[in-house]
């Protein structure tokens, strides 16, 4: 099993974690190159080389119009309209913000994420679920509506590319797991142009509620609201590393130096034993119609379920049923436990701990005549399996006006 560890000893933002994961690939240069080709208006991704505290790693910015943005201006609570930050932000200088650009809703971010940026349909989820965390807890911490919630023009870009970023690198390394270490948030206040606020801010707190964290020696604020929104969405669970072979590792740089190295680590590998503990949830309903079943699979599916599958039962009174059985990981199980109750018309589900064996998997992408191509690699126990990835092949197949077949056999023919 493909397992990808991040360690958040110094928090998290957006360019932070894009930084270590882009060290991940064999191509950091082309995958930058993909990033600028996007169509996101006026940005522009650069990376570089960073050393902190002695550690070799990789520094991203982005440029809006030639202009790069304070992160505190688009991490988080200083999205939101009127709320202007004179902020000294722990990954960045100090700079004094007063600027007169538009300002836009969530509806305009799912506008430029839906109908302007090439991209998979299961990466501008990605995007959208994760503006959608901040956007929840920006309501909460200025206590207005989520549709009233404006963020700086020239600040969402900036987060959108970051987030975009990090979504599109999660599916070119196409981890089975992500597990996140406890999320060192920092401490003491942060300035801001209109008061004074605690550290983790409001809208930090908020999206990782439920998620081990933890403060420290080191003043200022460590973790954003956009890192802790793409933390709370891609960790299939948070906790100790574990038992992995690690095949890469990669330091992605924030900007200020401190005693301990500034810098998110990425650990990328493989689960030792090749096996996984998982639970068994499953459920008898005989009074759920086939859509409304075919309603909480998808859910439970969209919350990070590994499988959900039914199975036709008779039950009591001779009445035909549906055996609802969901796969999911230990940790998942309260989760998993709610959607349940939740979407289906269970009274009681049923529990049981299994153990699941893996080929390991990896993603591998090549440059052909049709363009950027990923397949899936699945080796062990003796087999190997290749698969072509299927967006990509649906891409060759729309272009061509081929069908999928067809478009896999012009891959295997180059």
């Amino acid at each position: 099993m493909n397992v990808l560890y991040l360690d958040c000893g110094m928090g998290a933002a957006g360019d932070m974690l894009t930084a270590a994961l882009l060290e991940l690939l064999p191509d950091p240069d082309g995958f930058v190159a993909r990033l600028n080709g996007l169509g996101l208006p006026g940005v522009a991704f650069r990376w570089e080389k960073s050393v902190k505290c002695g550690i070799a790693g990789t520094h991203v910015s982005v440029l809006v119009h030639g202009e790069k943005e304070d992160d505190a201006m688009h991490h988080g609570h200083d999205h939101v309209h009127e709320h202007h930050h004179d902020h000294e932000h722990e990954h960045d200088d100090h700079h004094h913000h007063d600027h007169d650009h538009h300002h836009s809703g969530m509806h305009d971010i799912e506008h430029l994420v839906r109908d302007h940026l090439s991209l998979p349909e299961k990466v501008r989820e990605d995007i959208l679920a994760v503006y959608g965390l901040i956007a929840q807890a920006e309501s909460h911490a200025h206590g207005v509506p989520v549709q009233e919630i404006h963020f700086h023009e020239v600040g969402t870009l900036d987060a959108v590319a970051d987030v975009t970023a990090v979504c599109l690198l999660m599916a070119e390394l196409a981890p089975d797991q992500v597990v996140v270490s406890p999320v060192h948030v920092g401490s003491g206040q942060v300035q801001c142009a209109h008061g004074i606020l605690p550290v983790p801010a409001p809208a930090t707190a908020y999206i990782l509620r439920d998620v081990p964290i933890y403060g420290g020696a080191v003043k200022g604020e460590l973790c954003t609201p956009t890192g802790a929104a793409i933390l709370k969405h891609f960790a299939s669970r948070f906790g100790d590393m574990p038992p992995m072979r690690v095949q890469a590792i990669g330091y992605g740089m924030g900007k200020r130096d401190f005693q301990t190295a500034n810098c998110v680590r990425a650990m990328l590998g493989q689960a030792e034993d090749g096996t996984d503990r998982m639970l068994e949830l499953s459920c008898n309903v005989d009074d759920m119609t086939a859509e409304a079943v075919g309603f909480a699979m998808e859910r439970l599916l969209e919350a990070g379920a590994r499988d959900v599958y039914t199975v036709p039962i008779g039950m009591k009174k001779s009445r035909p049923g549906t055996l609802l059985r969901v796969i999911c990981p230990e940790q998942d199980r309260e989760k998993m436990l709610a959607l349940l109750f939740r979407h289906t018309s269970t009274l009681g589900v049923r529990e049981a701990l299994t153990r699941r064996y893996v080929l390991d998997r990896r993603t591998e992408t090549a440059d052909t005549p049709c363009g950027p191509v990923r397949r899936k690699v699945s080796s062990g126990y003796g087999v190997t399996r290749v698969k072509y990835e299927y967006d990509d092949l649906a891409r060759i197949a729309r272009e061509r006006d081929i069908s999928l077949e067809d478009a896999e056999k012009l891959l295997e023919a180059l």
